[in-house]
């Protein structure tokens, strides 16, 4: 081949970026085909590689073991990389694109020895890693590993580990704020309300109130551009929102019903017994 006459100018654009590499036509057409491939290839790519952990999580889904709320965190994700499909980075940003493939490399290395959950912790980790890379300078890449691991069909793990917890600070502050126009004690995650017993029950813990109010801030955070400085200062106040907002609602459906004044629509998820009562919210 000539000096320069059959090259194309992305040819020799490439051999002026590495001259170090060999000359060959096939070889330098190869990497020029990488270099100018489309951003949205290579997280797909990523993606493909991936494949077992999506099988686990569409199981795990569809076996009803957990809540597919993960599903809207995706969801999420791909409406993101939509709406910036024309900006994406031709050439990635090397930090993130390594961890990127170091996740891949560990997810797929972890199959069989780590617990499947955690597999998929790293694989969607290695994903958002892999779409920050690509997406544009302005876009966050706090919120999109924070809907990366609420991604995760981890609710029932969550209820499982922390839903009593929260079911005992969801009772004792609902016995404080009803202190004031009831009678009312607690044992354990129960409260009985003039004479009347309320039991606080798993889905009271306010877990997937938890799950929203992260998910909405993160989405609010992309859709708004925000930074990441931004969103990390004010992601304390959701979790401090979400635990008051779970505690008024428990109080004002406790209160309604220990006044006679029986709830109906969204909220007859009520169950009241003049012995007992439980609280599915």
């Amino acid at each position: 081949m000539g000096a320069g006459g059959g090259q194309t100018p992305a040819i020799r654009l490439f051999q002026a970026r590495f001259p170090s590499l060999p000359a060959s036509s096939g070889f330098v057409r190869w990497g020029v085909r990488i270099d100018t491939a489309p951003g949205w290839l290579w997280p797909l790519l990523l993606v493909a590689a991936l494949w077992p952990t999506w099988l686990w999580m569409g199981r795990r889904m569809l076996d009803r073991s957990d809540d597919p709320l993960g599903l809207l965190a995706l969801a999420a994700l791909g409406l993101l990389v939509a709406c910036h499909r024309l900006r994406l980075r031709s050439s990635p940003r090397l930090a993130w694109f390594a961890l990127a493939l170091a996740g891949a490399v560990a997810a797929t290395a972890a199959q069989g020895l780590l617990p499947a959950l955690a597999v998929a912790l790293l694989a969607l980790l290695a994903l958002a890693a892999g779409l920050a890379a690509f997406l544009p300078a302005g876009v966050a890449s706090a919120p999109v590993v924070g809907l990366s691991v609420l991604a995760l069909p981890l609710l029932a793990s969550l209820q499982f580990y922390a839903g009593f917890p929260l079911r005992l600070i969801t009772a004792e502050a609902s016995r404080w704020l009803l202190l004031a126009s009831h009678e009312v004690e607690r044992s354990g995650a129960s409260l009985r309300v003039d004479g009347h017993l309320v039991i606080v029950d798993a889905p009271c813990s306010g877990v997937q109130m938890a799950w929203l109010g992260y998910f909405t801030a993160c989405a609010v955070t992309l859709y708004l551009g925000r930074g990441n400085r931004a969103f990390l200062t004010r992601l304390p106040a959701v979790g401090v929102l979400v635990l008051a907002g779970n505690i008024v609602r428990n109080t004002l459906l406790v209160a309604a019903e220990a006044s006679g004044n029986h709830l109906s629509g969204w909220a007859a998820w009520w169950r009241w017994r003049p012995s007992a009562a439980r609280l599915p919210l």
